[in-house]
């Protein structure tokens, strides 16, 4: 595909699969009622996606990285388009929750290749301000999904939620498959470990469904007590495999390690905020969902504005100075809603929390993405992913344990969370840091002929 083809495309798969976490949680209230459902199977509709879509990240990045990533996202748009069209059909909830799986499976596959797609058609140093406006869109759809959802639901039923993704999923499904390569890298032969994805998905499904799973149980203890082992059962296998899953290149590297680190402590910082503050819109103060819903637009619209800022950061100080003051940022937005009362305060510490947010997801994930080479970006976009799947189940969790002692210390410990992603910045490279992957990206275009590398000047 061409550059504007798989930029459109990677934009229309990661805004598909954010309306469709953001629409679901409006209409499972009518879904419970009209199915005539329990609380926990309605739970469920959220969590056998999320244990299906964290637990195959990194492994579908791998298949992008052998297959392709334009087949493999293909495959899971049109797997994930059929998904939500089944699902809009279906007669019962156990129906629901079986196609939510099948539609965790087929986000795994796309969402990793939304990255690998990116990182495959635009060289290291233009990559900066595609991410950031595949990040912007993300907030878009985030501020848009609880209005669209809302609309739908109360005009159509919480079967038309499902139906919205359809034609776009398979729209850009169909075309990334009938679509040309254009000259870029060949996928990698490599083997597939397929001990290391199995021993690596036990552990993360194990890990998320922990996080998520409410009340607190024994069963819980027991799904943390079998992450544990598996992952480092899982740990001990990647020493020793031949082609293992996680090539050294990319998980070897301190700064992709950090910037992972960081992605997960500014998510769970953002999302348990987020839990918590909106108990205390609809309890303390009193609002209803819609004005709750105002309160927070803010966040979204600075998602969106401060985006593109940080490409611009990342060329002129570079993703360590850019990232750490993003961090302090979000910390800032975290202490200022702990303390907020009036709407003008709320405004406020929403609007750092979406300027903050927004500059670190494109400024880490561009560290993730820039240092892996072509051949391994499909894993880096599934590591890149994982960390924004695990992160939210680790914020909300902490907010959940926390919100006993009262609302203010919880949101202290995560802007205290949020800042670890201060401390962590410092591994990040400076703006003079020259990205190990421009002499393999120069090997990679001495083996193609120069009329096929044309389009790296245009």
């Amino acid at each position: 595909m061409n550059r504007v083809l798989t930029l459109a495309s990677s934009v229309v798969g990661a805004v598909v699969v954010a309306l469709d976490g953001t629409v679901l949680t409006v209409a499972q209230p009518t879904l419970q009622r009209e199915l005539h459902a329990s609380f926990a199977e309605v739970q469920w509709t959220s969590t056998a996606y999320l244990i299906a879509v964290a637990s195959l990240l990194v492994f579908a990045g791998r298949l992008g990285d052998r297959y392709g990533q334009r087949q493999v996202f293909a495959c899971g748009m049109l797997g994930f388009g059929a998904a939500s069209a089944g699902i809009g059909l279906a007669p019962g909830v156990g129906w629901v929750i079986a196609l939510r799986v099948a539609q965790g499976v087929c986000g795994a596959l796309l969402q990793p290749a939304t990255l690998g797609m990116l990182r495959t058609a635009f060289p290291p140093e233009r990559l900066a301000m595609p991410l950031a406006v595949r990040t912007a869109a993300i907030g878009l759809a985030a501020a848009a999904g609880p209005v669209v959802g809302g609309a739908l639901v109360t005009e159509l039923g919480w079967r038309a939620v499902f139906f919205l993704n359809v034609l776009p999923a398979c729209g850009f499904g169909v075309l990334a498959l009938v679509a040309r390569d254009t000259g870029r890298p060949r996928p990698t032969g490599a083997r597939l470990d397929v001990s290391g994805a199995l021993l690596l998905a036990v552990t993360l499904g194990c890990l998320v469904h922990a996080l998520v799973a409410r009340p607190v149980s024994a069963q819980t203890v027991a799904g943390l007590a079998v992450a544990v082992l598996t992952g480092a059962a899982f740990v001990r296998h990647e020493r020793r495999a031949a082609s293992p899953l996680l090539p050294p290149e990319v998980i070897g590297s301190p700064a992709a390690g950090a910037a992972l680190g960081i992605l997960v402590a500014a998510s769970a910082s953002l999302f348990g905020t987020l839990f918590t503050v909106t108990y205390v819109l609809q309890g303390a103060l009193g609002l209803d969902p819609f004005d709750s819903a105002l309160r927070s637009l803010p966040l979204a619209v600075l998602m969106v504005l401060s985006a593109p800022g940080c490409a611009v950061l990342l060329r002129r100080v570079g993703a360590r100075r850019t990232t750490g003051a993003a961090t302090a940022v979000l910390a800032a937005g975290v202490l200022v809603l702990s303390r907020a009362s009036g709407s003008f305060a709320l405004g406020a510490g929403f609007a750092l929390l979406g300027a903050g947010f927004g500059t670190v997801m494109v400024a880490a994930t561009h560290v993730v993405v820039r240092r892996a080479d072509a051949g391994s970006a499909g894993v880096a976009g599934g590591l890149q992913q994982t960390a924004l799947n695990v992160g939210p189940a680790l914020g909300v969790a902490a907010a959940t344990s926390l919100t006993g002692a009262g609302t203010a210390p919880a949101l202290t410990v995560l802007a205290a969370v949020a800042a670890l992603g201060a401390v962590a910045s410092r591994a990040l490279p400076g703006r003079r840091v020259v990205s190990i992957t421009r002499r393999a990206d120069a090997r990679e275009r001495a083996r193609v002929p120069a009329t096929m590398r044309s389009d790296d000047v245009r």
